[in-house]
């Protein structure tokens, strides 16, 4: 049989763009993620790597200097990275989610403005949503923006930036009093320019610095703070106010496929070091693989990584093809995070007490799976989203 997450029914420029990135992450990913991340520090020169490949422009499309990719090429990129070390495939993701929210609901003078300088890497995305009370309530946010003149002023507090830091746009979503009943029909996103770095970059604008985590590390994580900070109106995503609600939703529903790639690529890495010390380790006079209660772990790991992806490949395909992929998407991130979690403790469980070492690439990994069962909606969220798909399609007429 093949390795495992293989994917049929590729393009020829799909499978050299996927070779290419898995050639840099076994040469320049791979030996480097363990002191970064140990380090906490930036991958500086990784994501120098990715701009000369030119990944932050993978899905931008042609005409304004980027690949045009689809969002299946760039979920299997997602994968290969998340393999090499979860944090780097962060700073492409929010990123990635930036652009295609400009590119899918800009206006033609925002496209022209940001996109080509996204492609290239010059222009780094962020986007907000989430706020210290929020939680995954988005329509109970409270962070504002008053209409003043030809602007708009802007008070509030955002939590949970990824790329914050070292970002210089990012798309952010606020309260507007556009009158609607419903309060999510009140909420706008804003393209807010910054500078990079930490402290009050702009006017009214605060980057109070990274939050520490237990892990996905090396990526910087922060939150933002707004008092009295204006934008001016064409900066309103799709020049439109009042329609926030809904390019946050298509966004985070790409989103959500890229954590079930980023699940998939650590599943997978979590696997191939599992089935690599399980051959190498001996116990008894063979092998621990050797031993049906290993073997048997091996095999439920390996069927959980192939589900994780197929589902991770459907979904991306279906939004690719135009059709509505709420409920694929909210099952494939479902499904991989919590496989994710299931099959990094395995693994932990196989190396046995060297799991525990710093020393070994499963203790990172044993931290960076977590994050994906909340990361873009926990599974709580994800079922709630699937319940609700199902009950609509499956209604009872009469």
């Amino acid at each position: 049989m093949a390795r495992l997450a293989q994917t049929a029914g590729l393009t020829d420029v799909q499978q050299e763009i996927l070779s290419t990135v898995r050639d840099f992450v076994e040469k320049e990913v791979i030996p480097h993620a363990q002191a970064l991340e140990h380090e906490d520090a930036y991958p500086a020169d990784i994501v120098e790597g990715m701009k000369e490949m030119g990944l932050f422009g993978l899905t931008i499309p042609e005409e304004h200097g980027g690949l045009g990719e689809s969002l299946l090429t760039y979920a299997l990129v997602v994968e290969e990275i998340a393999r090499g070390w979860m944090s780097v495939s962060g700073v492409i993701n929010t990123h990635f989610i930036t652009a295609y929210m400009i590119s899918r609901h800009g206006t033609e003078e925002q496209r022209r403005h940001f996109l080509p300088r996204m492609a290239t890497g010059e222009v780094r995305g962020a986007f907000s949503m989430s706020e210290p009370d929020l939680g995954s309530d988005v329509a109970a946010i409270k962070t504002r923006a008053r209409r003043d003149g030809d602007d708009y002023v802007i008070d509030g507090q955002k939590m949970w930036l990824t790329n914050g830091g070292t970002s210089n746009l990012v798309a952010l979503l606020v309260r507007t009093d556009e009158g609607a009943e419903k309060p999510h029909e009140n909420l706008t996103t804003f393209l807010v320019e910054k500078p990079e770095g930490y402290g009050e970059v702009a006017p009214g604008l605060t980057v109070p610095g990274k939050l520490p985590k237990m892990g996905y590390k090396g990526v910087d994580t922060t939150e933002l703070v707004l008092d009295g900070h204006r934008v001016r109106a064409d900066q309103v995503l799709g020049g439109v106010p009042g329609r926030g609600f809904r390019h946050m939703m298509d966004g985070v529903e790409v989103g959500r496929v890229n954590v079930a790639a980023r699940a998939c690529g650590i599943a997978i890495r979590a696997f191939e070091l599992a089935v690599a010390y399980a051959q190498q380790r001996r116990t008894f006079g063979k092998a621990i693989a050797e031993h049906q209660a290993v073997a048997f772990k091996l095999a439920e790991m390996a069927t959980k990584v192939e589900a994780a992806h197929l589902m991770m490949v459907n979904a991306a395909r279906l939004k690719d093809s135009g059709q509505r992929n709420d409920v694929e998407a909210g099952m494939a991130k479902l499904i991989a995070s919590e496989y994710c979690a299931e099959v990094t403790q395995d693994a932990f469980r196989i190396h046995g007490g060297y799991g525990y070492s710093k020393e070994y690439e499963i203790e990172r990994l044993m931290r960076e799976a977590p994050f994906l069962l909340i990361g873009e909606g926990t599974s709580e969220i994800q079922k709630m989203i699937i319940s609700r798909g199902l009950l609509r399609e499956y209604r009872q007429r009469g």
